[in-house]
């Protein structure tokens, strides 16, 4: 069982919303055509990476009001960095909504839902919460290894580079 409170999951989710913001800034230098080269792995570029990450964060949120979307937000509705800047805030928004209200007890409960295979999984809510934002950071670090191959500027987004960048650790 988790032993995270709301506080806890709420700074984890401001330092979420840090780092995918350090994460779009950093790739919006790209050409358009360097932002969607194929460079392999599991999402094989920098503009599939960043959509799934963002797809991720919009799947979850459903889930958590019980709903189980059948499909991820798919890469070819945001053929580039603009219209990902479109969606991402209004996504950012509700998830953000979401965990300012979080309470401690709701942390705990459990949360079914339906994966895309449309298999049945139920997890307390707080575990889920984290495996996003855990989630995230292993597809900002492939988003940087991207960035590396392109000869671009890579960018730092762990959580203790946030800790230095707002000046506090909580």
């Amino acid at each position: 069982m988790i032993s995270m409170n709301k506080d806890d999951i709420q700074l984890l989710y401001r330092y979420n919303r840090w780092a995918n913001a350090t994460i779009l800034k950093a790739v919006a230098p790209l050409s358009a055509e360097d932002f969607s080269r194929k460079l392999g792995g599991s999402f094989p570029s920098v503009r599939e990476t960043v959509v799934h990450i963002m797809g991720a964060e919009w799947i979850w949120l459903r889930r958590w009001k019980a709903v189980s979307p059948p499909a991820l937000l798919s890469a070819a509705e945001f053929p580039d960095l603009n219209s990902i800047k479109r969606k991402w805030p209004e996504i950012e928004t509700e998830q953000m909504d979401f965990v300012a209200g979080i309470t401690d007890t709701a942390l705990h409960q459990p949360l079914k839902y339906v994966n895309l295979k449309g298999q049945p999984f139920e997890y307390p809510l707080g575990c889920v919460m984290q495996h996003l934002v855990n989630h995230g950071s292993y597809h900002r670090g492939q988003v940087t290894n991207f960035l590396r191959q392109l000869g671009a500027q890579p960018v730092a987004t762990d959580l203790l580079v946030y800790f230095d960048v707002e000046g506090k650790i909580a």
